[in-house]
């Protein structure tokens, strides 16, 4: 069993950027792969970024392209997301997950097996 607990998020301004946080314990953590998810009021939950196992593999969504960096310090047992240039479509709560290891990043929430808390990012204009 794998406890995912995220820190970071907040308001910010358009143009700004936040850095999220997500500790994970309980299981072997480079077992997993971990992704960020996000999700807006009356709208689906939607794939930000994931990472592989070891780092080696990146896929984020086509929204935050260039402007989010997902990464992974197995030693540590975290998975930040550095954002950059918000916008107030970013706008969200924002969630953790680990996956059980397969072949491809999964980009779908029913693809991942534990979640975080989730937390908040607001961006006002």
């Amino acid at each position: 069993q794998v406890q995912l607990v995220q820190t970071g998020g907040g308001l910010v301004q358009a143009g700004g950027s936040l850095r999220l946080s997500c500790a994970a314990s309980g299981g072997t953590f480079s077992s997993y792969t971990m992704g960020w998810f996000r999700q807006a009021p009356g709208k689906e939950r939607e794939f930000v970024a994931g990472i592989s196992r070891h780092g080696g593999m990146t896929e984020y969504g086509d929204s935050v392209k260039g402007r989010f960096t997902i990464s992974r310090d197995n030693a540590a047992n975290a998975v930040p997301l550095q954002m950059n240039n918000l916008q107030p479509e970013d706008t969200a709560i924002y969630y953790c997950a680990a996956q059980f290891w397969r072949p491809t990043i999964g980009k779908s929430a029913s693809a991942y097996n534990y979640w975080g808390q989730g937390t908040q990012v607001t961006v006002s204009s």
